[in-house]
């Protein structure tokens, strides 16, 4: 047996557990999170080359009022500081209110791309200055890992897939291509926007199914980074719960503490009554804070003794009632009234105490 506990000792190191959700929560406050970079980029270039697609109506006529404005009316300026500055910032608003909606149409993709991936998360840890992403060992060995072996996969096939899915777009388009050189410039413009467009929206597509494939790898390299040993889910159980032997000893006084303090209230219970060796409960009766007895104290064996000892200290009655005694013990708690069951026996016996002390 000794060699197999050397053995699981061994093993006990080895990641293979599924990370805790207090493991995925601490990561995911550091900022390390599955996403794929390729699915926001795929998504990203789609809705621009949409919102291409759908406002080159708009793209047109803008370009064409500029190039008019600028030769009909820039060119005939006088080349002043003033004219110069005018001229700067008026083509500058124009540039802006048209590209305007593209920016913000990528902003909105991408903030949807991550939201959809990983959720809202706010961290400034990654951003964080750190020594060790300075050290030329950790780096060589991220360059010749197996990740950058997988990357480099990646991007050769993305290169690949594109550049025929493009490719493809432009053979289909081959004649039109051709004749290019027979076209008014507005009618090449016209042709060259609606290929690269059309190559725009395929490409993104192609690289949105390939984002896919890119996101379930980094689903799965996540989920291996992050796996823990026995030995790391028994360290955060001790975290989180405590270490046994530790809360075994905290427990350990807290009782100690509720058996003191039940102890000081047997000096005030107004009888003791007991079985008469295994149980004690000791009761008290006071009309302004309850409508019937408390129990201020109860015990059994030792703990009976020990009440009945403190009880012939300081002159508490002891009554003897076997079946009374041991219902109570059963049925009650310390600081709690006692149930209505037991109104009729318990008022006997105190009415007994007081008439034996001459407090009726």
């Amino acid at each position: 047996m000794s060699w197999l506990s050397v053995d699981l000792q061994f093993f006990a190191g080895e990641k293979t557990e599924k990370a805790t959700p207090r493991k995925r929560q601490e990561v995911r406050k550091k900022g390390q999170v599955a996403k794929s970079a390729d699915v926001t980029a795929a998504f990203l270039m789609l809705i621009v080359f949409l919102v291409l697609s759908f406002s080159s109506g708009m793209w047109r006529d803008a370009i064409t009022r500029l190039f008019r404005q600028s030769f009909q009316h820039y060119f005939f300026m006088d080349v002043t500081i003033d004219s110069v500055q005018l001229i700067f910032v008026d083509l500058l608003q124009q540039l802006a209110l048209l590209v305007g909606p593209i920016f913000l149409a990528a902003i909105a993709a991408a903030l949807f791309a991550n939201f959809v991936q990983v959720g809202f998360l706010f961290t400034t840890e990654p951003l964080q200055m750190k020594l060790s992403k300075l050290d030329p060992i950790q780096g060589f060995k991220r360059i010749f890992s197996l990740r950058a072996l997988v990357e480099l996969l990646k991007s050769i096939l993305k290169v690949l897939f594109v550049g025929v899915v493009t490719f493809s777009i432009l053979w289909m388009h081959i004649d039109d291509i051709l004749s290019l050189s027979h076209k008014s410039v507005g009618a090449i413009a016209a042709t060259l926007g609606r290929l690269t467009i059309q190559m725009g929206l395929v490409a993104s597509v192609a690289l949105l199914f390939l984002s896919l494939f890119d996101y379930l790898y980094q689903r799965y390299d996540f989920e291996k980074n992050i796996r823990m040993s026995k030995q790391d889910i028994k360290d955060e159980y001790k975290k989180t719960e405590g270490d046994p032997l530790i809360k075994s000893r905290i427990k350990q006084k807290q009782r100690e503490m509720a058996m003191r303090r039940m102890m000081q209230e047997v000096p005030k219970a107004d009888v003791v009554i007991t079985n008469p060796t295994h149980f004690a409960v000791a009761l008290k009766y006071d009309e302004q804070q309850a409508d019937a007895p408390i129990v201020v104290a109860k015990g059994a064996d030792y703990m009976a003794q020990k009440i009945k000892d403190i009880a012939k200290k300081n002159d508490v009655m002891i009554v003897e009632n076997r079946p009374l005694a041991r219902a109570l013990y059963d049925q009650t708690d310390v600081g709690m009234v006692i149930p209505e069951a037991f109104f009729k026996a318990v008022a006997e016996i105190l009415a007994y105490v007081y008439k034996t002390k001459n407090k009726l």
